[in-house]
């Protein structure tokens, strides 16, 4: 089954495969430039192809509506010592503009809740972006509960080359 369907008439997800890499990548430029952060994005097709499809380090979801590719999901498993299960790790949802507002963003985590649950997952985390007000008020209304008890902190590949 290539295709996720829903209960939006139009709306369905596509299972990707190496050949939408330069679609995947041209959204995530396109999320870039909205989070203010596109001097960031150094992925290429190749890169994209490698840790998804060949080393298979994420899963990618192209949105599509009425046969238009409107937007991407990126997600992949981790797992919670806490809890001792296993969890899904929103990277990235992204939704054309002009397509906002109208149930795909609610959809989109509908379908991923399908996906942590057929996995065993037992909680979705995310990131989002502390001046994202539409975001954080979409994902509260979905009854995410920010984390404010923690900081995220990370080594860049500069970090992790200091390190021998």
């Amino acid at each position: 089954m290539r295709y996720i369907e829903t209960k939006i008439q139009g709306l369905r997800f596509k299972k990707t495969t190496e050949e939408d890499a330069s679609t995947i990548l041209e959204f995530i430029k396109k999320i870039a430039v909205y989070e203010k952060m596109l001097n960031d994005v150094v992925a290429t097709e190749d890169t994209l192809k490698e840790s998804i499809f060949q080393n298979n380090r994420a899963k990618a979801l192209l949105i599509e509506f009425n046969d238009e590719v409107i937007g991407y999901i990126i997600y992949f498993f981790n797992f919670s010592t806490f809890i001792g299960r296993a969890g899904l790790y929103l990277e990235d949802i992204y939704i054309d503009p002009k397509y906002r507002g109208n149930g795909i963003g609610k959809e989109a985590f509908e379908t991923l809740v399908h996906i942590a649950k057929d996995n065993k997952c037992e909680r979705m985390e995310w990131v989002c972006l502390n001046w994202n007000e539409p975001s954080i008020k979409f994902y509260e209304s979905l009854g995410a509960q920010a984390l404010n008890e923690w900081t995220t902190y990370r080594l860049d590949k500069n970090a992790l080359d200091k390190f021998s």
